[in-house]
């Protein structure tokens, strides 16, 4: 279709034809018995927690529906998978210097802006406020796989992909923070992978209201098909 041609598609035309292509994605992406799992992406002490170097306040506010979801899909019987951003001294990649100065060793005044030791392997664990665990309100089951990723796409360097196509996944239900960074670094990973993917709007948070809602601008037409937790509840 030429220059000419797309301008002259008037907007009422182009809301009809996005709504028809929405309800194909729709369609296309719907939960599917066997196929399809849940991912919890970073919901971890060293970003949940108040007091940690890298809080989001607001991932406190979307555990119920997380909680919620896994429960769903735990019933179904359908894989839930978490993943937990880590870094390592002997993995010295630019996530933690200079984009995430917070994950270096810390120099005895942790806080945003400063060596924080946060999610750094060896150092904190458990409860920790720095800790890359996991909090216990999301807590996984002993069979339930952790994918613990030195960069904000779980995809790579990991067996993320290795462990969903060998239970025959193809559909992913993706919650999380945060909706800019880990989420839309590995949502986009997963389309590219050729999942389809459903991400829940009440599910992922990020400290920038504004990038949160700008990422699913960019989603919905081209990456992933967007939904409510109570949404995906229904449909399972």
């Amino acid at each position: 279709m030429g220059v000419e041609s797309v301008s002259s598609v008037s907007m009422s035309d182009h809301d009809a034809i996005m709504e028809a292509k929405l309800k194909v994605i729709d369609d296309a992406h719907r939960y599917v018995e066997g196929k399809t799992a849940l991912l919890i992406i970073d919901m971890q002490h060293g970003f949940v927690d108040e007091g940690a170097s890298l809080e989001v306040a607001a991932a406190r506010d979307i555990i119920p529906n997380i909680a919620s979801l896994i429960e769903a899909f735990r019933t179904a019987g359908s894989p839930v998978v978490f993943t937990e951003f880590v870094y390592s001294d002997n993995v010295p990649c630019l996530r933690g210097d200079p984009f995430g100065i917070e994950h270096l060793e810390s120099e005895g005044n942790p806080g945003f802006g400063s060596k924080s030791s946060n999610c750094l392997i060896g150092h904190n664990a458990g409860e920790d406020v720095e800790s890359a665990d996991t909090i216990a309100a999301l807590q996984p089951r002993p069979e339930e796989l952790i994918i613990r990723g030195h960069t904000y796409d779980k995809f790579y360097g990991t067996p993320l992909d290795l462990a969903l196509r060998s239970q025959d996944i193809s559909h992913l239900f993706i919650t999380g923070i945060t909706t800019d960074v880990c989420v839309n670094s590995t949502l986009i990973a997963a389309t590219q992978r050729n999942y389809r993917v459903t991400a829940m709007t009440d599910g992922c948070a990020s400290p920038w209201p504004e990038l949160h809602e700008a990422c699913f601008k960019i989603w919905q037409p081209k990456f992933a098909r967007l939904k409510t937790t109570s949404e995906v509840l229904s449909e399972l």
